[in-house]
Order: structure tokens, then sequence, then C-alpha cells
């Protein structure tokens, strides 16, 4: 049989409430971690987004589509309110998007592509 030391008068009275104390604590870091992650995948999910957006303009330009025409295949993949430029410097052409992510920040990308004659 194995035998059981007597609980101490007082112990547990001490320990009343610690756990939330220590929830109380760590509670606001984990809500920290979680919008930090949140936010790096947004703006992973934008970067990705741009990426695409800058290289099927380039694309675009490459067998001769006027600027309209990028500037609108580009805002249609890299989502509402993003910016596209477009730089022609014969023979090439370069299309840059940039996309607001979180409180103000921005991802971006840019694709340069050869235009066929």
């Amino acid at each position: 049989m194995i035998a059981v030391p007597p609980a101490r008068e007082g112990l547990g009275r001490r320990d009343e409430g610690s756990v939330t104390a220590e929830l109380a604590v760590a509670l606001p870091a984990v809500v920290v971690v979680l919008l930090l992650v949140l936010g790096l995948g947004t703006a992973s999910m934008a970067q990705v987004r741009a990426v695409d957006a800058a290289r099927t303009a380039a694309r675009l330009a490459a067998i001769g589509d006027d600027d309209a025409a990028l500037v609108a295949a580009a805002q249609r993949l890299a989502g509402d309110g993003s910016h596209v430029g477009v730089v022609r410097e014969p023979p090439w052409v370069t299309v840059s998007v940039r996309v607001g992510v979180v409180a103000g920040f921005e991802v971006g990308a840019s694709a340069s592509a050869w235009v066929e004659p």
C-alpha cells in the first residue's frame, strides 16, 4: 500500500487565485504574439499577390498590351487599393506593384520583361 502524507493546513489557501493571476499576466503576451503572427501572414499573402500581379502585367506588356490593360490586370490580381506603376525603357518594361497591408505598412514587387517586336 502507498502511504500518502497528510495535507498541511493553510497550503491550499496560499495558492488560491494564483492561476487567475498567472493567466492575467500571460494572456496579453499570447494575444500580442497571435496578432503578430496574423499580421505576418497577411503581409506574406499580400507580397505573393503583388509578385503575381507584377509578373502578369510584365508579361502582358511583353506581348504589346497598352498601359491601361496592364494596370487593370495588375489591380485585379493585387486587390483593391493597390498602386501600379509602369515604366517603359525600350526594349524593357518594368511594372511595380504596391499593396497596403495593415496599419499603413505596404509590401511591393516589381517585374521586368523584354518587349517583343
